[in-house]
């Protein structure tokens, strides 16, 4: 199990894995879906050591409905969005990253791969203090979702 925890106690920025927050606190774990194949995140916004899920983002409408959330959906710039009527808020979330839904983390139009060559691996993401930024830039299929993440923050 991986704790994805960084930064020396009361130093450093905020940040999701050594992703370094924008001041919006807005970051997004992106994956392909594997049922539609198709680009998606969800959307969170950082206050503290909390993380609230605020939306849905996807090149396929199918994975808008996949969810089966209430909320507003809405189509702009080739983006299906869901924003979630009821948003739900973490300490930590606990994921599994695998090569086929490939998880990153985008923050301010960077990426951090959460995913291993092969296999799984057990996440555990939360918010904490980082003094670097471990964020490279983001590379096909992600690079569209930054722009959008980066536009929110």
């Amino acid at each position: 199990m991986v704790l994805l925890t960084a930064g020396a106690a009361g130093a450093g920025r905020p940040a999701v894995d050594g992703l370094v927050l924008p001041r919006s606190g807005v970051f997004m774990i992106g994956y392909v879906h594997s049922i539609y194949r198709a680009p998606s995140a969800e959307v969170f916004t950082a206050e503290g050591r909390r993380f609230t899920m605020r939306a849905v983002v996807s090149t396929s409408g199918g994975v808008i409905d996949y969810y089966a959330l209430d909320g507003e959906r809405a189509r702009a710039g080739g983006l299906w969005t869901l924003r979630l009527a009821a948003p739900a808020t973490y300490d930590e979330l606990p994921l599994i990253a695998t090569p086929v839904g490939r998880r990153t983390l985008i923050a301010g139009g960077r990426c951090l791969p959460l995913y291993p060559a092969e296999g799984a691996v057990d996440v555990r993401l939360a918010v904490a203090l980082a003094l670097d930024d471990r964020g490279v830039p983001c590379r096909p299929p992600f690079d569209a979702l930054a722009v959008t993440a980066s536009r929110s923050s």
